[in-house]
């Protein structure tokens, strides 16, 4: 893939944007993984909270917590009692744009090899707060 010249979306400088990925110049993306280190860093200490708390508490904006969600980023601890929706069905998700059986009808009707899925809740009791593939045990 042949890499562009993109103007970051923060601070309006000109960058080489590798083509995949926030359209963010490398001192911006240094800045979004600090925020996303402070909203885990928050759920670590605070366990479950809703996204304006999160956001008042880090001072990292609602809309930044809700792309991290999206892209993967972050999951929602099962047991939470909100989750995000699907974009397509509107089932409950812990990560992701789509649930599984949504993405499969779109990764069939657009013929691509690869689209986000979330995990859906299994089960909506109090669990543990997951980053990663790491696990953290509430306190």
């Amino acid at each position: 893939m042949p890499i562009s010249v993109e103007v970051c979306e923060r601070c309006k400088r000109m960058f080489k944007y590798p083509g995949f990925g926030p359209v963010y110049c490398s001192d911006c993306l240094g800045l979004d993984v600090k925020k996303r280190e402070r909203v885990k860093e928050y759920l670590r200490e605070n366990g479950q909270a809703n996204i304006y708390q999160i956001s008042l508490a880090t001072s990292v904006p609602e809309r930044d917590i809700m792309y991290y969600l999206k892209e993967g980023m972050l999951e929602i601890p099962e047991g939470s009692p909100i989750y995000i929706k699907c974009e397509r069905c509107g089932c409950d998700l812990r990560s992701g744009r789509w649930c599984l059986s949504c993405a499969r009808k779109l990764v069939n009707g657009l013929k691509i090899n690869y689209v986000w899925v979330g995990d859906e809740p299994k089960h909506k009791t109090v669990g543990k707060m997951r980053f990663l593939g790491q696990d953290f045990d509430k306190k």
